[in-house]
């Protein structure tokens, strides 16, 4: 090493919310440590901002990531008592959309599958108990009592002062130029401002990501994605004790919203937007007014009560999987790399514990978590395709195309000898107006009972599902 560079034991490229934990894991370890951010710390250009994130435990993308959250909260609750600051709200998490859609599918069992706590509501229920939601009587939700949502920009700050406090260096407004193994078997990185070398590089460059890493290219895809603050006609109905977060499969999209916290409005936005992809140095374009219409048309139809003046628009992007899962893994060739790219719009709720895998994989090539479900070889070897209507992964239903697919439910939303007794007993043409379900999984894990009630008769029974 030449006089001019400095040596870490690590260097992270990216100080987002995967790149700010993993800095303070490893200083928290003793690492020496180097964090290299592009913009500033915190920044509004990639996916690691917008006040408030979604944190949900009912996970109907795969339920394979409900271990991954559960520590993800240990982890977040240990860094709020280090930091001296709340970082995680609770509100509850709705998960809905039409009793055969995956989402409500896939999130009930992931419930079943992990013993989560929940409930199962319809439309008027759903409206009865949180009267900000106004969906369709037919469609089903399942509340799960942990969901919330995360502070992103707060508990990015709270991590890097962690890791400046132990000792770590992150410099902000520095681009990496260029990077590669060493002779020693370590790495050396160039920037624009320096050359530093180090034992291990993790790339936690998110929608950048595929500019470091050649594998990844057309794998990890940034996209625009737009978010509406509307103030409420009733806001009261949209505070955090009377509004759970929501992901909402519906006619028009799957749509995903929070209640008001730390700016004025109700915030939401659609998944995938307009689709629109590119280069993540052009694509955060000021949003449009056909931005606006959009969503301001679904909030009108499902929470009208929260769609008055427009206050905020605010782009951001998504970097996009062919399958809508993470990619975690080391580099194709050189084993002292590692990279994460917990994206496709669900990651920052990940971030503590990411953190604390790519930390692992930093010191010890391995980590305790599970990881197989984020090998790069899985999109690599063809094994998943760019998704679409006729996309149907072996082991796998598709329920909707748009979005990553979850594994087939193995239980009916209801079950069958129960509620068609009950439905029997009520008029066939219009369905139980305040019906709701509290479900349990029985001693064999193939099974489970389901209990319906409803305000206008008791279910008498409570029947067992034969899983698929």
């Amino acid at each position: 090493m030449s006089g001019g560079e400095r040596r870490f034991d690590t260097i992270v490229v990216g100080v987002g919310g995967m790149g700010s934990a993993t800095c303070y894991e490893l200083a928290r370890r003793g690492r020496r440590v180097l964090g290299l951010e592009r913009f500033d710390i915190p920044h509004g250009r990639g996916s690691s901002h917008g006040y408030t994130r979604i944190i949900r435990l009912a996970y109907y993308e795969d339920p394979s990531y409900v271990r991954l959250l559960q520590r993800a909260y240990e982890l977040w609750e240990e860094l709020e008592g280090r930091a001296g600051e709340r970082l995680l709200q609770i509100t509850g998490s709705i998960d809905a959309g039409p009793e055969g859609g995956w989402v409500f599918k896939g999130a009930l069992q992931s419930a079943l599958d992990h013993d989560l706590p929940h409930e199962v509501l319809d439309g008027a229920a759903l409206a009865g108990r949180f009267p900000g939601y106004r969906l369709p009587a037919d469609t089903l939700a399942l509340y799960q009592p942990r969901g919330g949502f995360v502070l992103p920009e707060r508990a990015t700050v709270a991590f890097v002062n962690g890791a400046l406090a132990r000792g770590a260096e992150i410099h902000g407004r520095e681009r990496v130029l260029e990077y590669g193994p060493t002779a020693g078997g370590g790495v050396r990185v160039v920037t624009d401002r320096g050359v530093y070398e180090a034992a291990t590089l993790v790339i936690a460059a998110g929608a950048w990501s595929a500019r470091l890493l050649p594998a990844l290219d057309g794998l990890a895809v940034p996209e625009r994605q737009v978010l509406a603050w509307l103030q409420p006609l009733r806001p009261e109905l949209f505070m955090p004790g009377r509004f759970p977060v929501f992901n909402l499969q519906v006619p028009e999209g799957r749509f995903y919203g929070l209640p008001i916290f730390a700016v004025p409005g109700f915030k939401f936005g659609k998944y995938h937007h307009l689709g629109e992809t590119g280069d993540p140095d052009s694509l955060l374009t000021e949003p449009t007014r056909a931005d606006e219409e959009l969503l301001r048309d679904f909030a009108a139809r499902y929470f009208p009560d929260g769609t008055g003046p427009t206050l905020t628009l605010a782009a951001c992007m998504f970097t996009n999987t062919p399958d809508g899962h993470f990619i975690i893994d080391r580099h194709p060739e050189w084993p002292q790399v590692f990279f994460a790219s917990p994206c496709s719009g669900h990651g920052y709720k990940f971030a503590s514990v990411i953190g604390e895998i790519m930390a692992d994989l930093a010191e010890r090539g391995e980590t305790r978590h599970d990881i197989g479900l984020f090998r790069l070889a899985r999109l690599r070897a063809g094994a998943a395709e760019p998704a679409g209507p006729s996309w149907t992964p072996k082991g796998r239903r598709a329920f909707c195309w748009d979005g990553p697919p979850p594994p087939a439910p193995r239980a009916p939303a209801r079950p069958t000898a129960c509620s068609e007794a009950c439905h029997r007993q009520r008029d066939p043409g219009q369905r139980a107006a305040t019906m709701s379900c509290r479900a349990t999984v029985a001693k064999s894990p193939r099974r489970a009972r389901i209990h319906w009630t409803s305000s206008t008769r008791s279910c008498p029974r409570s029947a067992p599902l034969a899983l698929e």
